[in-house]
């Protein structure tokens, strides 16, 4: 008779015996000294701010920055509670940045005070709203992490999540402007009396994980090669309804909302998550055909297309007309004022920009703080998403790796096509900068997102319960011993 087979001790192949430590580390103390690291920041910039533009300091930065503690120190809390093997770094970024957002509102909404005094007109300050903005957003935040104990549980709801997430960006543009009005340019808005509410925002994170869903299940679809052309194995006919799906929907964003900033920014994440699924770049490439064709019938067919296309190419010349190049040249010339060092915090003149609160913050940062604080603030958002890819990779499902690679892309596409617009880099497209512009619907998805990254995050850095056994090697068949069976009488 042969031995017995033993059972192995040791961690199961492919897992670090860190990952099956019951005792490892939830590096939640690290996470705490960040956040207060945050909140020193943030304090600081307040009070720059009010010497400079008050000559004093009064209790308002006091009150300001104690909301700000407590809001983080419950969101803390909660991540320690409901997902205490969460990457640490992922919360303080987003602290910070939320806080230096809050920071520059604030000193916009000083200046825009100083002007309504002397025209006399009513003051409306944006920091309390934005700071109830977060309040609500944490308690969403707060809502995600305790029903979604598990990233996992998502896949079962995939088919209506993404009915839902095209039902929401679609919305606006059917229903009548009384309550769909258009702002800027673009028909994304939903208003009802004083609230107003963007549904775009949720629909690209419910539209990812209808996605990532959709890539696990029908991953071998599109590993199937077609004809071979140029040494490039293009896809199947039959396999390019998902992309044609995913480019007429962007478009249709494009067309009927005049929503550029959304539509890149749902085309190039599904072409990420696509190409993160096959390891194809062809898919990729003929994504972005699609794209670019569209892109070229659009400018021919709609003038509001061909205006942000002026304004691109020439700002100065389109300065004095309506819907002209006025507001990105005034952000280039803010940017220019702020060159490397920036002028001060609360020492520039940011509101001399329009929206410099929302699409345009990003100028008002690059003049107050100059090249070396906007670069600072790109790095914060690069570690960020790195984190939140970091965590996507050390995730044992497929799903997880692919949402999680979707929302940190999403997350730094965002940014990209921000501060792409505010430099002249790409055509200005009309979107907030996650955390830190004003508005209550941005802020609202991204700490969703926020949420899932780390609920993805806490699933990837856990401890496993219990090791799987190792097989001992076994004897060659010409090497072992033979059995006798008895049969059952």
């Amino acid at each position: 008779m042969g031995s017995p087979v033993q059972q192995g001790a040791g961690p199961a192949a492919g897992q670090s015996s860190a990952s099956n430590d019951p005792a490892a580390p939830t590096r939640r103390g690290t996470e705490l000294l960040l956040l207060g690291f945050a909140a020193f920041v943030v304090s600081a910039a307040l009070m720059l701010v009010e010497a400079n533009q008050e000559q004093q300091l009064t209790l308002r930065i006091f009150w300001y920055g104690l909301a700000f503690l407590g809001l983080f120190a419950v969101a803390h809390v909660a991540v320690r509670k409901f997902a205490p093997y969460a990457d640490p770094l992922i919360l303080p970024c987003v602290a910070l940045l939320n806080g230096l957002g809050l920071v520059m509102i604030y000193r916009i909404d000083l200046a825009m005070t100083e002007k309504a005094l002397r025209a006399g007109r009513e003051i409306n300050n944006d920091v309390p709203k934005q700071i109830l903005w977060t309040t609500v957003a944490l308690a969403l935040f707060l809502a995600v992490l305790i029903v979604v104990k598990d990233h996992r549980t998502l896949t079962k709801y995939s088919y209506t999540f993404g009915l839902v997430g095209l039902v929401l960006l679609a919305l606006p543009a059917f229903l009548p402007s009384v309550i769909a009005p258009t702002i800027n340019g673009a028909k994304i808005w939903l208003k009802a009396g004083p609230f107003s509410l963007q549904p775009g925002e949720f629909a690209k994170i419910l539209l990812l994980v209808f996605f990532a869903a959709f890539l696990v299940s029908k991953r071998d679809l599109f590993m199937a090669a077609g004809r071979r052309v140029l040494g490039v194995d293009l896809p199947r006919a039959r396999d390019l309804g998902p992309v044609v799906f995913a480019w007429a929907v962007s478009l249709g964003v494009l067309v009927f909302q005049k929503d550029l900033g959304t539509s890149l920014l749902f085309f190039g994440t599904i072409l990420v998550m696509l190409y993160v699924a096959t390891e194809r770049a062809v898919w990729v490439v003929l994504g972005l055909t699609l794209f670019v064709g569209g892109a070229v019938v659009a400018y021919n067919l709609f003038t509001h297309v061909q205006q942000r296309v002026a304004n691109w190419f020439d700002p100065l010349a389109t300065y004095a007309d309506a819907g002209g190049g006025y507001q990105i040249a005034q952000a280039l010339f803010g940017l220019g004022t702020g060159g490397v060092g920036g002028t001060g915090l609360g020492a520039g003149r940011p509101e001399l920009v329009p929206l410099a609160n929302t699409d345009f913050i990003a100028a008002a940062i690059g003049e107050e703080l100059g090249f070396i604080g906007l670069a600072a603030l790109l790095l914060v958002y690069t570690v960020l998403a790195l984190r939140g890819m970091r965590s996507a990779l050390a995730v044992r499902d497929t799903f997880g790796k692919l949402l999680g690679g979707g929302l940190s892309f999403l997350l730094i596409m965002q940014v990209f096509v921000v501060v792409g617009g505010v430099t002249k880099l790409i055509p200005m497209t009309g979107i907030t900068a996650p955390f830190l512009s004003y508005g209550g619907s941005s802020l609202l998805a991204n700490y969703v997102l926020i949420a899932l990254l780390l609920r993805i995050s806490d699933a990837a850095r856990r401890p496993q319960t219990g090791a799987r056994p190792r097989p001992v090697p076994q004897a060659p068949i010409a090497e072992a011993h033979t059995v006798m069976v008895e049969r059952p009488t």
